[in-house]
């Protein structure tokens, strides 16, 4: 197989994938307003579920900083 063709796939995958996580976002995000009884759709509430599945958060590090290290617990 050709780089064209599997850049190709991979871009079609990579569009797949961030496709399926806007639809993912958004159907969580609708039916969590919908089991809170909402009597209209909140569309801020929305962006906001697809902008964090479209850019998560990274996850806190776990561990001591550089500064927080001595020579008794740098391991």
């Amino acid at each position: 197989m050709s780089r064209g063709f599997r850049l190709m796939g991979m871009a079609r995958d990579s569009a797949e994938l961030r496709h399926q996580a806007i639809i993912t976002a958004l159907a969580s995000e609708l039916e969590r307003q919908a089991a809170s009884g909402a009597s209209r759709v909140d569309v801020d509430a929305l962006a906001s579920a697809v902008e964090a599945a479209l850019d998560p958060e990274l996850p806190m590090a776990e561990g001591r900083r550089p500064s927080e290290l001595n020579a008794t617990n740098d391991d």
